[in-house]
């Protein structure tokens, strides 16, 4: 009888331990799949940023890591997301990103948005030939803090015209052209396509392609939280890839890549074909390593002019780890493009 209970007693605890395992193992339920890595990253409606939205498109249907653009209209938002903690990586005017590292906070510059890519329009009304001619003139600038202020001081200086000789006022790049055709503003320094767009609207002309007063003249740059380097650098460096091989794929594809970025930009494709292709070195996307020496340079026009107070090193300025050695352009598939 006793034997009996025992077998019994020990029929059901292994029965309950089988009935136990098998909750916890669960062999019927699928596998669960961790959903791929993803990062927003900043960028605003300017060609200097236009491998953005270049990556965005190509990672939708890619298996790395997911990287989503936010449009932003001005860079004071920009610096407000950053230091808010909700964007950890930006495309950025470089003296703004030398600032914020100035007053502390951690940023790394690891990758150039372009080269040149930038142009200074005056109103067709208005015939200037050069900077002498707008004294007393008012000129739009995307900040203080931008390489477009830093070049057009430096262009005053050689043309000898006073820093109190032109009014400078601070715009959003995409307000610029309609300013200009209200005659609110007499002439402009910014990133494309907002440039050509008053060109092609008949409210402007080219005084100076970025090209021609400063050969490679970098504007923007790439930079990055140093907790995302930190916590995330497989991110990091799938970011500064995506966005070298986006960069490489636009510089061959320019049609396409003006369709892929024009519904990101909210701009007419015709707009953004026109400044990728009239002249075809309007803007580039290749040599797009940070050096030293283009970073001292901006970095001492900025001292110069006061918007910097400090040098700053570039050793706590730059990042060049990420940057792939074989550049390759990226291949995308161009369905649902242009979107």
């Amino acid at each position: 009888m006793i034997r009996s209970s025992m077998a019994r007693w020990i029929v059901g605890a292994f029965g309950l331990l089988l009935v136990l395992g098998l909750l916890r193992f669960k062999p019927w339920q699928e596998e669960v799949v961790r959903p791929r890595q993803q990062l927003t990253v900043g960028f605003l409606p300017v060609t200097c940023h236009l491998t953005c939205p270049v990556t965005d498109f190509a990672t939708k249907t890619s298996t790395s890591t997911r990287f989503q653009s936010q449009r932003f209209t001005d860079f004071p938002t920009v610096v407000e997301a950053i230091k808010g903690g909700r964007l950890e990586a930006s495309f950025m005017i470089a003296p703004l990103a030398m600032k914020m590292r100035e007053q502390g906070l951690p940023i790394k510059i690891v990758y150039l948005g372009h080269r040149d890519g930038s142009t200074v329009i005056v109103r067709k009304d208005i015939p200037a030939r050069s900077l002498v001619d707008l004294r007393g003139k008012t000129f739009a600038i995307p900040s203080i803090y931008s390489n477009q202020y830093l070049v057009i001081r430096k262009l005053m200086e050689d043309q000898g015209v006073g820093a109190d000789e032109i009014k400078f006022v601070q715009m959003a790049p995409p307000d610029m052209p309609a300013a200009l055709a209200a005659k609110a503003i007499d002439a402009y320094f910014v990133g494309e396509p907002h440039a050509a767009k008053a060109e092609l609207d008949g409210s402007g002309r080219v005084l100076y392609y970025a090209k021609d007063i400063w050969p490679h003249f970098i504007s923007c740059v790439l930079v990055v939280h140093e907790k995302l380097i930190k916590e995330h650098p497989d991110v990091v460096r799938d970011l500064v890839r995506g966005i070298a091989e986006s960069g490489e794929w636009a510089e061959t594809h320019r049609l396409a890549a003006a369709k892929v970025a024009s519904p990101y930009f909210r701009q007419d494709e015709k707009v953004v074909r026109y400044v990728l292709t009239q002249p075809k070195d309007r803007v580039s996307y290749r040599m797009l390593t940070p050096t030293d020496e283009d970073m001292l340079v901006i970095r001492d026009m900025a001292i110069k002019v006061g918007i910097l107070k400090t040098p700053i090193a570039m050793s706590d300025l730059i990042d060049r780890e990420f940057i792939p050695k074989d550049i390759r352009p990226a291949d995308i598939d161009m369905a649902g493009a242009g979107k």
